[in-house]
């Protein structure tokens, strides 16, 4: 099956989706921004600790569904007497419910300004290597 996929996620979040724990994960980083702005609330994702470079069939990771779907945008303003600067940051938040142990079989678009599409199956415990 076809999923957008996230990749370079931390080992920390990583382990909290593999013991089927809820999570919200901010995405913030240019590689992972593109894909999660297309995701829709009840999709299914592949997301993976390996980074994007690296990304090929055989890479482990965990398929799961997007509960919760967000874009922020925060404004930070500094300023004094001699200067004004003011600076914005736009991040998505995306909350997803874990559903199993996946494995990419093909990787079908991997490409920079592109979301990122792996064909990825479901791994049975007993066959997860």
């Amino acid at each position: 099956m076809e999923y957008k996929t996230l990749t370079g996620i931390s080992y920390a979040a990583m382990h909290d989706l593999k013991e089927h724990m809820l999570r919200t994960i901010e995405i913030r980083s240019p590689e992972n921004f593109l894909t999660s702005l297309n995701l829709n609330v009840g999709e299914d994702i592949f997301l993976t600790s390996t980074s994007k470079q690296d990304l090929t069939p055989g890479t482990m990771g965990v398929i799961g569904t997007v509960t919760q779907h967000q874009v922020a945008t925060h404004r930070i303003v500094n300023s004094n007497d001699s200067y004004y600067e003011e600076s914005e940051t736009t991040m998505i938040r995306i909350q997803i419910h874990p559903r199993c142990v996946g494995r990419v079989r093909k990787v079908k678009s991997n490409q920079m300004g592109h979301v990122t599409v792996t064909e990825a199956e479901a791994v049975p415990f007993y066959d997860a290597r």
